[in-house]
């Protein structure tokens, strides 16, 4: 079985006896986190520290989830990869992958992926969390930031599915912000159209309270490059709140 292996990271890997699956697979460390289960299966996360590059290697074991392209099953990180891969040609930013394998031992299927920490980033959900603090040139810088990452997404057909602040990761950079996507396993085909673009859109917005109308309508003008007080902003306006209303009341 051909594993992946990035050749940003061999040497660094190599250098420390890590380009293999199963020295990853056996390298001892601490998970970040409790291990999600299912069934007799098992994934975990853990920090892996290498000459000041963070990574976070992911392990799972007989956690397997049915897609179109495994109808019996496959490890949820074949699936996650894939869409890093996709993310990748497609131009769309997002977290890298460094390692990528699988392995079925004595009936087990075991899985490995090894992706790039975003040290120095941001999630939004943080950032939300000290919205008050900020300028309002951050703020704008901000909006337009996540505006563009959800047109770039949409524009070559593909919907996030999990489309949240604490997915969406943000840098400053000199001029404004820099935004990218993890958590990308829920990942499909956009094939609605703006049905589709609405349901991948509405639920960021839910969870980002501290966005006035106002703030909306910016992110909104950026996503659909129109100006702020166009028809097609004012429409989306509609449509997006009336899908969060739905969603509140249930």
């Amino acid at each position: 079985m051909t594993d992946f292996l990035a050749a940003e990271d061999r040497a660094l890997l190599e250098r420390h006896g890590l380009g293999t699956f199963d020295a990853l697979w056996a390298k001892q460390l601490e998970a970040v986190d409790e291990p999600n289960t299912a069934g007799d299966g098992w994934s975990s996360v853990f920090r892996l520290e290498l000459e000041g590059h963070g990574y976070y290697l992911k392990r799972q074991s007989n956690y397997l989830t049915r897609t179109w392209h495994s109808p019996f099953g496959e490890p949820s990180f074949a699936r996650e990869f894939r869409n890093i891969s996709r993310y990748q040609k497609l131009g769309v930013p997002a977290l890298q992958a460094a390692f990528f394998g699988e392995r079925k031992v004595d009936g087990e299927v075991r899985a490995i992926l090894l992706t790039r920490a975003l040290d120095g980033w941001d999630d939004l959900d943080s950032l939300l969390q000290r919205w008050s603090d900020l300028s309002t040139v951050q703020h704008s810088a901000i909006l337009k930031a996540c505006g563009q990452l959800a047109r770039r997404l949409h524009e070559v057909r593909q919907l996030h599915g999990c489309f949240y602040p604490k997915h969406i990761f943000l840098r400053a950079t000199g001029d404004g912000y820099q935004a990218q996507l993890i958590d990308l396993e829920k990942t499909r085909p956009l094939l609605f159209g703006q049905r589709d673009r609405v349901k991948d859109l509405e639920p960021l917005l839910r969870r980002a309270p501290e966005w006035s109308e106002s703030q909306l309508r910016e992110l909104l003008a950026v996503y659909l490059d129109q100006p702020l007080n166009s028809s097609l902003v004012d429409s989306w306006v509609s449509r997006l709140s009336a899908r969060r209303s739905h969603k509140e009341a249930r």
